[in-house]
């Protein structure tokens, strides 16, 4: 058996394969924020969804004054609205990059915002003895949102990567 000591010839296709699942991956990753931002702001709309994210929303500094503005549904519209917005935002993105960046920046505020949540809401379980122990609802629920924010982030800088290649 013969081992190759020239393993230069083996890189451009190694490396030509990585660039295509980097780019599977980013595309990936846009149109997975995409539906989860669209699927979530659509079920706003809904009395069951502004109902359950209630106390999530009036335990933040950051969201709570949406109630003394407007009604329960009338905030949980607003909310849909946004994340649908942006969820339309990520997917013209793929195309225009300027739409790439105002959707992944308005990503980027939405799951900064749901992640702080964590800090705001009561999401430890008790029974568990506290922190670090999180309730699955919210706290594992809201856990997730740590993974959406980096992936928001990762999207912002491939829309400023695109946006300076193309001028």
């Amino acid at each position: 058996m013969t081992y190759a000591t020239d393993t230069q010839s083996d890189t451009p296709d190694l490396a030509t394969f990585a660039d295509n699942v980097t780019t599977i991956g980013t595309h990936a990753l846009r149109f997975s924020t995409a539906i989860v931002l669209g699927w979530i702001g659509a079920m706003k709309f809904t009395a069951y969804e502004a109902g359950a994210i209630e106390g999530l929303v009036a335990s933040s500094p950051l969201t709570g004054w949406l109630y003394s503005v407007f009604s329960l549904q009338g905030a949980s519209n607003l909310i849909g609205a946004a994340e649908i917005a942006t969820a339309a935002l990520i997917v013209i993105g793929a195309k225009f990059p300027k739409a790439a960046l105002a959707g992944a920046l308005g990503a980027l505020a939405t799951f900064f915002v749901t992640a702080s949540f964590l800090f705001t809401a009561p999401v430890t379980e008790p029974s568990l003895g506290g922190f670090p122990a999180l309730s699955v609802v919210p706290g594992q629920f809201l856990l997730k949102d740590i993974v959406l924010l980096a992936g928001a982030l990762f999207l912002t800088g491939d829309a400023l990567k695109r946006i300076t290649r193309n001028g």
